[in-house]
C-alpha cells in the first residue's frame, strides 16, 4: 500500500454536449490498474482538479501481470512509480496503492472489496468509476466497480462512471478485434467537454504501458474533446 501526492455531484439524462462536471469537493476515483486513472480517467480528473475539487485515486493492484513493457525490474515496482508520477501531473492529492494479485481481482470476493472502498470513502461526496462492464470487459474492471458501487450505496454517495459511445467502441472492435463495451446516446447522462493536454501528460508517464499502445490512441482520437458519464447511483 502507498501514497502520493494531489474532485460533488448532480445531473438529468440525457443531457446536451458540452454539459460541465459536477461541482464537488472531493472525489474518490476507484481503479483495479496502475494507468487506469490516466488512460480512462485521465481528462476527467485533471477536469476535477482544475475546478479546485480535492481529487484522489484507489487503485486494487500494481498491475503486475501485464504484458506490456516487460523490463528487468519488477513490473509491480515500475508502474508504482508510473502511477505517482501521473497522479502528480493530473493533480490528483491522495494515491492509494494496494496489491491484490492482478488478473485475479474478479475472485476476490465482493464483500472484501467493498469493504476496502468503504475505508477509502471518508469525506468523498463522488466516487468515480469505470462503467458496469469495465469498458474493456476486463473482470479486474468490472470488480473495481462493483466494490465501489456496494460501498458507496451504503454510505449514500453518488456514482459517476466513465463511458464510451456505442459508435466508439464499435469502430475501436472493429479495427482492433477487441470487446469494448459502449453505450446508446440514451443511456449517457453527462457529455463533457475536456482538455487532454493533461491526460495526454500522464498517460506518457505510464512508459511501460503507453509506449506499444494503438488502442489507446485511437480511442483518444475518436473521443476527441469530449467525454461521456452515466449515473450509476446518485
Amino acid at each position: 500500500m502507498g501514497r502520493s501526492g494531489r474532485a460533488r455531484a448532480g445531473a438529468a439524462s440525457p443531457v446536451p454536449p458540452g454539459r460541465s462536471l459536477p461541482e464537488v469537493q472531493d472525489v474518490l476515483a476507484v481503479c483495479a490498474h496502475p494507468d487506469d486513472e490516466s488512460f480512462g480517467l485521465g481528462a476527467l480528473l485533471a477536469g476535477f482538479s482544475e475546478r479546485g475539487s480535492t481529487v484522489r485515486v484507489l487503485c486494487f493492484t500494481h498491475g503486475e501481470a501485464s504484458t506490456l513493457g516487460l523490463t528487468g525490474r519488477p513490473l509491480g515496482e515500475v508502474r508504482a512509480q508510473e502511477l505517482r508520477a501521473a497522479a502528480d501531473v493530473l493533480g490528483v492529492a491522495e494515491v492509494e496503492l494496494l496489491s491484490y494479485p492482478d488478473g485475479h481481482l474478479g475472485e476476490l470476493p465482493l464483500q472484501e472489496a467493498e469493504h476496502v472502498v468503504a475505508r477509502a470513502l471518508r469525506g468523498a461526496d463522488l466516487v468515480l468509476v469505470f462503467d458496469e462492464g469495465g469498458i474493456t470487459g476486463h473482470p479486474d474492471h468490472c470488480r473495481a466497480t462493483e466494490a465501489a458501487l456496494g460501498a458507496a450505496a451504503k454510505s449514500h454517495v453518488p456514482v459517476l462512471a466513465w463511458a464510451l459511445p456505442d459508435k466508439v467502441a464499435g469502430e475501436l472492435n472493429r479495427e482492433f478485434r477487441t470487446a469494448f463495451v459502449g453505450r446508446a446516446e440514451t443511456e449517457i447522462d453527462l457529455s463533457v467537454e475536456v482538455d487532454r493536454e493533461r491526460q495526454h501528460a500522464a498517460v506518457a508517464c505510464h512508459v511501460s504501458q503507453a509506449r506499444d499502445n494503438p488502442v489507446l490512441r485511437r480511442r483518444l482520437e475518436l473521443l476527441g474533446p469530449s467525454e461521456q458519464l452515466r449515473w450509476l447511483s446518485r
